[in-house]
């Protein structure tokens, strides 16, 4: 993800306020939130169910009295639900999630689980987007996250999380759910909150523009990072927070999201031109897209080549306005756990027009 002071400096530099920001691979809603703080129009896509939620989450945030309200009914109902049947779902889950949680805090989760209708409810939706964001990571942090030791950025596999806690003796800590949300809420809730609303639709970029039929040709600005060529696949990698979104208990490969980790050069190629196809319908004449894009094994010759062609099979009068940005990534997520490991060490940003 790109960091907030992006965003603002591309907003800033290539539009003003009123216009319309779309992002089509939304992600954790950094485009979303930035463009509606600074008075602009936002509106998203995303195929993938967690970034769909914390997207809609900052797209359209309730007021912070309406969201304890809600959380204080859900642990009034919490404590009324039948605990036997909680805890027979709990019994019946794989080993890893009774050695990742506490049966107490898992029991909770359990009932949140069934509990927030986030598709429909935007203050159940922001609920979500919260328990998404502390359901698991470090170990140290007691009124964070839930879980046993794990990595916060991505879920780590069940068999391997397993093995690491019982060859480090690492157990589960008591975390009150409720309790938990309440200080978080409170916390994203105490600064700068959007005074515009966006909308966020969960689909395939490939068809951007069938979502939004009533913003034909009225976006000023795209502003995304698609998927990296060959370098993760977010399903996998969020597999956790899948499941407490109602998706199943154990990871599933590609089944939703397909297209997020190509192997294939060609494939990956085809995907984009298709995004950027899909996509047009929306863009005003003379609209901009910043692109930030990464691949793993790839020269910036070859990846702005190909990203330029992808673009003028849309967009056949698409140029550049700037010499490509590169820059190294830092703190990788592959380098938390296979220091030194080859992947993707560069991304390139990338600023069109398009007509």
């Amino acid at each position: 993800m790109f960091p907030e002071s992006f965003v603002a400096e591309q907003v800033s530099s290539h539009t003003k306020p009123g216009d319309i920001i779309f992002d089509p691979f939304s992600g954790r809603g950094t485009t979303v939130l930035q463009s509606l703080l600074m008075g602009r129009r936002a509106i998203a896509l995303d195929i993938n169910p967690v970034a769909y939620c914390i997207s809609r989450a900052k797209a359209d945030v309730p007021p912070l009295c309406d969201v304890l309200d809600e959380i204080a009914a859900l642990e009034s109902a919490y404590k009324n639900a039948d605990a036997e049947a909680l805890e027979a779902i709990r019994c019946g889950l794989p080993r890893f999630y009774r050695r990742a949680f506490y049966h107490s805090t898992l029991r909770e989760l359990l009932f949140l689980r069934a509990s927030l209708k986030w598709r429909v409810n935007p203050v159940h939706c922001f609920i979500s987007a919260l328990a998404l964001g502390c359901l698991h990571g470090e170990k140290g942090k007691p009124f964070q996250y839930f879980s046993n030791q794990m990595p916060r950025t991505i879920s780590t596999k069940p068999d391997y999380s397993v093995r690491y806690w019982e060859a480090h003796n690492l157990w589960p800590e008591r975390r009150k759910v409720f309790s938990t949300l309440r200080r978080r809420a409170a916390y994203r809730l105490c600064g700068d909150v959007p005074k515009l609303r966006g909308e966020v639709k969960m689909g395939d970029a490939r068809d951007g523009a069938k979502h939004f039929p009533h913003l034909q040709t009225s976006a000023a600005m795209v502003l995304t990072s698609p998927p990296y060529l060959d370098v993760t696949s977010y399903e996998e990698d969020q597999w956790l927070r899948m499941w407490f979104l109602g998706y199943p208990e154990r990871p599933s490969y590609r089944k939703i999201s397909k297209d997020d980790r190509h192997t294939s050069g060609p494939a990956y190629w085809r995907f984009l031109s298709d995004v950027w196809s899909g996509i047009s319908p929306l863009l005003r004449d003379r609209a901009v897209i910043v692109c930030r894009l990464g691949a793993k094994g790839v020269k910036k010759g070859d990846l702005t080549r190909n990203i330029m062609n992808s673009m003028r099979r849309a967009f056949p009068g698409a140029r550049l306005t700037k010499e490509p940005l590169l820059s190294r990534i830092r703190g990788r997520q592959t380098e938390c756990f296979r220091p030194g490991s080859e992947g993707c060490l560069y991304e390139v940003d990338y600023t069109f027009v398009v007509s």
